[in-house]
């Protein structure tokens, strides 16, 4: 391929104190978070809405906030307030009200309690409110192209608009767009997928139906459920396999993934399965895409001919997003690991807490790996601190983590929360003026506890 060179003067210059890049269950939570502490916030998001997977990637319910004995509610803050907010709308149910969740899992009884079942469309709303009362400003369509760092500082992120290209410098950043991408082009190193093989979990194409006869679909659910032993997920594996071998099953997945919304007889179907992409490559989103809208029909399709109650099933709507479950991990100041998770290892630095298993979508066949850890573990502060880049912090999936240990903070209460400790610790960061590194952790614990977090030892 040929190289070019290209100079253009960039006149549009936005200047802010912090600047959210990406604006997802992650940046929405950093956003919110640094406003309300003070700092001048500006947010930008490559899509039409906040949410990014729980809106426009259709990914729901919440996964479980409790601790894995279902005890505890160990995300609260920030999270726990648009659950509230968004079930008040009408569009979500809390998760202290929700004992076992309605879907495909034979082991909901543990790490799927407790979850929060939303619709997106609600969720959307009641998150653009919450920002602008927090006195944040945010722009939808704006896409991260550069980033230009000066003397270990990333400077100005350019990005493209529809008016063209811009600049925007702040004091601080926080990377949220989930695949590292401003720290990626600021310099920070990463790695992709699992560190040794590259490989990295498949990605999924959400979907939504309705118009299902309810008794019956879920009397045929549960007469499965009762069927399956404890460490697998394959709900209508028989009609799966009869299916298969007519011809009309052609997915590397041997399980339907439903979970009923709020609303009685509406599903979010996790299904569809497209292995070895890289969702850093716009080929490879594009080839993920249109393969997942083939096998959304395939599933409907599918679902009217063999599923009792699925007679007259309707398709209401495909997720725009691609559902994206691992890319890029930041090097960062600490890796935090699976065996810290499973072992709960105690960290003066943690900031969040959380409770859901390692849950590996695997990229070569089509089962599921899920490991309970021991009731919960906690997230350092340090995770969230990219190497080469003094005045940016990063929330979400991307944090430095290895692979299996991203398979269970990358889900969106985590992210949440990750993201209320990152904007909190810029603002913190701004009034104190210092780097994001030199943050006074105890302020930024008492900080996030006195505004509903939970940090467990």
């Amino acid at each position: 391929m040929s190289e070019i060179q290209y100079t253009k003067t960039v006149k549009t210059v936005i200047e802010t104190d912090v600047l959210v890049i990406g604006g997802g269950t992650a940046g929405f939570g950093a956003a919110v978070a640094a406003a309300r502490n003070g700092a001048a916030t500006l947010l930008i998001e490559r899509l039409s809405m906040l949410g990014g997977m729980a809106t426009a990637g259709l990914v729901g319910p919440f996964m479980t906030c409790y601790d894995n004995d279902a005890e505890e509610q160990l995300v609260k803050g920030i999270f726990d307030e648009l659950c509230i907010r968004t079930e008040a709308r009408g569009g979500a149910i809390h998760p202290s009200k929700v004992e076992g969740m309605t879907s495909y899992s034979s082991y909901y009884m543990a790490s799927h309690r407790h979850v929060t079942p939303y619709q997106s469309e609600v969720l959307a709303v009641v998150m653009e409110e919450m920002l602008q009362e927090s006195g944040a400003q945010m722009l939808f369509n704006v896409q991260v192209t550069d980033c230009i760092t000066k003397d270990g500082k990333l400077d100005y992120v350019i990005v493209n608009m529809k008016e063209g290209i811009a600049a925007i410098r702040a004091k601080l950043f926080i990377d949220c767009t989930g695949d590292a991408d401003a720290a990626y082009f600021a310099g920070v190193p990463t790695w992709l997928g699992k560190k040794e093989t590259g490989v990295m979990q498949p990605v999924t194409l959400f979907f939504e139906v309705g118009n299902i006869d309810r008794d019956k679909y879920l009397s045929e659910l549960e007469a499965n459920k009762s069927n399956l032993d404890s460490h697998t997920a394959n709900c209508f594996a028989h009609y799966v396999e009869e299916a298969r071998r007519n011809g009309d099953w052609t997915l590397d997945r041997n399980e339907l993934g439903n979970y009923e919304q709020n609303i009685p007889g509406r599903w979010k179907i996790n299904t569809t399965r497209i292995a070895y992409i890289d969702a850093t490559k716009t080929s490879d989103i594009t080839k993920a895409l249109i393969e997942g809208r083939r096998q959304v029909q395939e599933i409907v399709a599918f679902m009217k001919k063999y599923l009792p109650g699925c007679e007259e099933v309707q398709l209401i709507q495909v997720a725009t997003a691609l559902g994206v479950r691992e890319t890029r991990h930041i090097v960062g100041k600490y890796e935090l690991t699976a065996e810290d998770i499973l072992s709960r290892k105690h960290f003066d630095d943690a900031i969040c807490t959380f409770g859901y298993a390692i849950d590996i979508h695997n990229s070569t066949g089509g089962g599921v790996t899920f490991t309970c850890v021991d009731r919960y573990y906690t997230i350092p502060y340090r995770c969230l601190l990219p190497e080469n880049c003094d005045n940016m912090l990063v929330a979400g999936r991307s944090i430095c983590g290895s692979s299996e240990a991203a398979a269970s903070y990358r889900v969106m209460p985590a992210c949440i929360a990750m993201g209320q400790a990152a904007g909190t610790a810029a603002a913190i960061a701004l009034k104190s003026g210092v780097c994001p590194e030199n943050v006074d952790i105890v302020k930024l614990r008492n900080t996030l506890i006195e505004q509903g977090a939970v940090i467990k030892d």
